[in-house]
C-alpha cells in the first residue's frame, strides 16, 4: 500500500472507499486496517460483500473432505483445514462445516439455498463484530451496504452494531457532507437479488437526492456505475452468458447505467463512488463530479481501494491505493 497524506486547512472529510470483496476475511480485515494506515476517520464500504458460493466441509472420519481448487481434498489438521479454509474464502466462496448427513440435504434446493443465506449472514454478522472490535477505542466509522450480489438476509447483519452504520437506501451525515447510498443495480445478465430496469432505479436514487439539503456537496454512494463513463467497462457476453469475440478478442462494452448517469449529470453532488464492475478502476469527472469505480481484485488477497479528501466543496485529493 501507498500511504497518501494531504492536509489543505479547508479538508472537511478524508475517507478511505472500496466494495467488491465477496467473502473474503482477509480483504475485510484490509478494509478495516485502511483507516489507521491512511489516517482517515471514514470507511466506505459499497458492496457485493458476499462470496458466489457455498463450499461443504464435510466431517469424515478421522478427519474433513473439502473442495480446493476443483479438486477434493481431504484433512486430519486442524491448523491445516483453517488454511484451507482461508483460501476457499478468498476464491469467492464460504467454506461450512457440516456433517455427512447435513451435506447430503443439499440435494434439495431449498435446504442448499437456506444454509448458504445462513451461512453468509453469520460471516457478514462476524466482520461487523469485528469491526466494533477494532475500531472501539477510535473515532472511525464504517459505513457499509449490500450491493446486487447480496440477499436480503445480508440486511439485517448490517444493522445494531456500534462502529457500523448500514447505510443503503439512506442518506446519512458525515460531516459536512450527506452520504446518499444504494446497493442495487440496472439488469445484469445474472438476474441478482438487487436489480432494477433503469426507470425505477432513478425514481429510486431521486426519492433519495431530493430529500439532500446540499447536493453539490453531497456523496453519492451508488453500486453501479454511471454509464459509458469509463468506470463501467466489461466483456460482452452472449445468452449463454459466454464472451462475445470480435477478431478473436473479446467485446468490450459500456455496461453501467444511464440512470445513475443521469442524476450525477442533474444533482452534480461533489463525488460519487461505485463499485460493481471490477475490471474498471478508475477515476473520472462528468460536469463537476469525481466519479471513482477502485475495481476489485479479490481473488488475489490484496484489496483495491480509493483516498479520498473533500474540501467544503470540491475533492481536494484523490488516489487509487491498493494493498
Amino acid at each position: 500500500m501507498l500511504r497518501r497524506r494531504s492536509r489543505p486547512d479547508d479538508i472537511t472529510l478524508r475517507l478511505y472507499y472500496a466494495s467488491d470483496i465477496h467473502g473474503s476475511d482477509l480483504l475485510w480485515r484490509k478494509f478495516l486496517n485502511a483507516a489507521a494506515f491512511y489516517e482517515v476517520g471514514t470507511l466506505i464500504m459499497g458492496g457485493d460483500l458476499c462470496g458466489k458460493g457455498l463450499a461443504p466441509v464435510v466431517r469424515t472420519n478421522g478427519g474433513w473432505t473439502l473442495p480446493l481448487a476443483g479438486e477434493e481434498r481431504h484433512v486430519t489438521d486442524e491448523a491445516e483445514l483453517k488454511e484451507l479454509e482461508a483460501l476457499i474464502r478468498q476464491s469467492g466462496f464460504h467454506p461450512r462445516r457440516m456433517t455427512a448427513g447435513e451435506f447430503e440435504r443439499l440435494s434439495d434446493a431449498g435446504a442448499l439455498e437456506a444454509m448458504f443465506e445462513e451461512t453468509l449472514v453469520e460471516s457478514v454478522g462476524d466482520w461487523m463484530d469485528l469491526a466494533d472490535e477494532r475500531l472501539r477505542d477510535t473515532d472511525v466509522t464504517a459505513y457499509v451496504m449490500p450491493g446486487n450480489d447480496d440477499p436480503w438476509g445480508v440486511d439485517r447483519a448490517l444493522e445494531g452494531h456500534a462502529k457500523v452504520v448500514a447505510c443503503d437506501d439512506r442518506i446519512v451525515q458525515i460531516g459536512a457532507h450527506e452520504l446518499l447510498s444504494l446497493g442495487w443495480s440496472n439488469p445484469t445478465p445474472w438476474h441478482t437479488a438487487r436489480e432494477l430496469e433503469e426507470d425505477d432505479l432513478y425514481a429510486r436514487v431521486k426519492k433519495l437526492a431530493d430529500q439532500l439539503e446540499s447536493p453539490r456537496n453531497a456523496i453519492f454512494n451508488i453500486h453501479v456505475p454511471p454509464y459509458d463513463s469509463g468506470l463501467d467497462t466489461a466483456t460482452e457476453l452472449d445468452e449463454t452468458l459466454k464472451p462475445v469475440l470480435i477478431g478473436g478478442h473479446p467485446h468490450e462494452i459500456p455496461v453501467g447505467s444511464t440512470a445513475v448517469r443521469q442524476l450525477i449529470e442533474e444533482y452534480e453532488p461533489v463525488l460519487a463512488l461505485h463499485g460493481h464492475i471490477h475490471e474498471s478502476r478508475g477515476i473520472v469527472e462528468i460536469g463537476r463530479t469525481v466519479c471513482i469505480n477502485p475495481g476489485s481484485n479479490y481473488g488475489t488477497g490484496r484489496i483495491d481501494g480509493a483516498v479520498v479528501a473533500l474540501g467544503a466543496d470540491r475533492v481536494r485529493n484523490k488516489h487509487l491505493v491498493n494493498g
